[in-house]
């Protein structure tokens, strides 16, 4: 099944409104806390780059409009396995985020592995679950940056029990664009 099928998987799985405040999360990062206040909002797809989205909107209150770089998986193998993946700098534009929204009923102490090509990056925290999914971040600094946007592709390990973890390969194509490309 090609990413175009799988983002229609999931459009089908949790419907576009879904999806939108799923990617809408982004817009939670310009607080002192890594996930803010959590705002929920559709930003408008403003670009496309590759499978990636660069979704853009204005925080209530806020002077400038906030943009994240924003792409959707269902796992091949296993299609009740969704992930939102989302890549942004933060409002006040001193840090660099990604964040992996994943399904409920993952198991929250061993974090989500990150892995580009076949280089092992380590662990992604999870910080929260809300209603439609748990959410793990990792600031993006040079090294982890640079990896992305070098990469052909990055795949999360997430584990439902300690002995199964589930890979689910994410497309880097067109994330370097789409990332410099942002606000």
């Amino acid at each position: 099944m090609g990413l175009t099928r799988r983002r229609g998987a999931l459009a089908a799985r949790f419907g576009a409104g879904a999806i939108a405040v799923l990617a809408g999360l982004w817009l939670a990062g310009s607080g002192d806390s890594p996930l803010g206040g959590a705002a929920w909002a559709q930003g408008a797809v403003s670009a496309k780059h590759g499978l990636w989205e660069t979704r853009c909107e204005t925080p209530p209150g806020a002077s400038a409009k906030q943009c994240a770089l924003v792409q959707s998986v269902v796992d091949q193998d296993r299609p009740n396995i969704t992930l939102v993946v989302i890549a942004l700098k933060t409002a006040d534009r001193k840090s660099r985020l990604l964040r992996v929204i994943t399904p409920l009923g993952v198991l929250l102490p061993a974090g989500l592995s990150l892995r580009v090509d076949k280089e092992d990056l380590g662990r992604m925290n999870f910080v929260r679950c809300l209603p439609n999914g748990c959410v793990a971040e990792v600031f993006l600094d040079d090294k982890l940056l640079g990896k992305l946007e070098s990469g052909a592709q990055v795949t999360f390990v997430l584990f439902e029990t300690p002995e199964e973890g589930v890979g689910v390969p994410t497309s880097l194509a067109g994330f370097k664009d789409g990332f410099e490309a942002l606000p």
